[in-house]
């Protein structure tokens, strides 16, 4: 079948290869003519993901209309700031009956939508899905072992795209919980930012342990409230995608948090790491959606203040070791 997949970065570029290498015909849209170019003469993106080869039937074009006529499937890979753009430049060449599947984890700062609820707002006639789990790019394009979910609001079309996605070293659940399923996946990435200060600051298991299960917590408090199912943050998509973000070398928010921990500032860290963090956008919906939920979270409200405010780290974490004692 044709499947155009929207976005040229790591993760992009992985799927592609991956429903490239099950005998589809993809079409890869990059936001500039550019990178396009690049892609099509170096048949792979010596950026984000040196020495992994497209297959001959990956066509790069910077021509979304000629992406996405006719593809049986829309996979959406763009960074989470760039979701309205995209969706919006979408939309004209989107009929109805054709399914997206959003792979980009995070909210849209100015609303605190879910990317889902952008996508579903700017192009309705599209059926609209989310796939989520601790998946890094590098590892996919290697063929590693990896599990992710796909969740739609209804189950026959989580089936469809988990049967085109499905392989032998890509295995593929399916669920319902969009809600659930996109929170997880978005505030695992501020967690994960805190991981690495942490990590940044000298910091050992114990630590990152903690942040990890309380994080958890967190999350899972503010999910419920929104409307998700708790039993989602045991899952693939939950404690999974953050046991993989807060302690892998690939997790670019790890590795923007050791930064921050060793006293970078914001803008040193974004320059070092030179690809987007999401937990830095997200951590700021996070926190404004503690508030209007009235959720109490703690981790994310600390996180907040040493990336957005300038704190000092040490002194976030004696703040949450130091709070009022409180059962588990």
């Amino acid at each position: 079948m044709k499947i155009a997949v929207i976005g040229s970065g790591s993760w992009g570029c992985a799927i592609s290869i991956l429903l490239a290498n099950k005998g589809n015909d993809v079409f890869l849209w990059s936001w500039q003519q550019e990178e396009t170019d690049r892609l099509n003469k170096d048949r792979e993106n010596k950026d984000v993901l040196p020495g992994k080869h497209f297959p001959d039937n990956i066509t790069c074009s910077h021509d979304m209309g000629l992406c996405v006529e006719g593809a049986e499937l829309i996979v959406t890979a763009a960074p989470s700031p760039a979701t309205r753009v995209t969706a919006k430049q979408l939309r004209n060449h989107v009929v109805g009956g054709q399914i997206l599947v959003n792979l980009s984890k995070g909210l849209e700062e100015a609303t605190l939508m879910r990317l889902s609820e952008v996508y579903k707002e700017e192009i309705p006639q599209a059926t609209v899905a989310i796939m989520s789990g601790p998946s890094h790019a590098e590892e996919v394009s290697m063929g590693l072992p990896t599990t992710n979910v796909v969740a739609a609001d209804d189950i026959k079309t989580a089936e469809h795209i988990q049967e085109i996605f499905m392989n032998k070293t890509f295995r593929v659940y399916t669920g319902t919980d969009m809600v659930g399923a996109e929170l997880g996946g978005a505030l695992k990435n501020v967690i994960a930012l805190c991981s690495g200060i942490s990590d940044g600051m000298g910091y050992g298991d114990n630590t990152r342990a903690a942040l990890m299960t309380r994080g958890l917590a967190e999350i899972t408090r503010l999910g419920v409230k929104m409307g998700a199912r708790p039993e989602t943050f045991a899952g693939l998509t939950g404690v999974g995608d953050l046991i993989v973000t807060c302690t892998s070398q690939h997790s670019r928010n790890h590795r923007a948090g050791i930064l921050l921990g060793q006293g970078y500032t914001l803008f040193e860290t974004l320059d070092k790491i030179h690809m987007v963090v999401e937990g830095v956008n997200t951590a700021k919906a996070a926190y404004a959606l503690s508030k209007k939920y009235k959720v109490s979270m703690p981790i994310i409200e600390e996180a907040y203040k040493v990336v957005f405010e300038g704190k000092n780290p040490k002194e976030a974490v004696d703040n949450l070791m130091t709070r009022n004692k409180s059962a588990e």
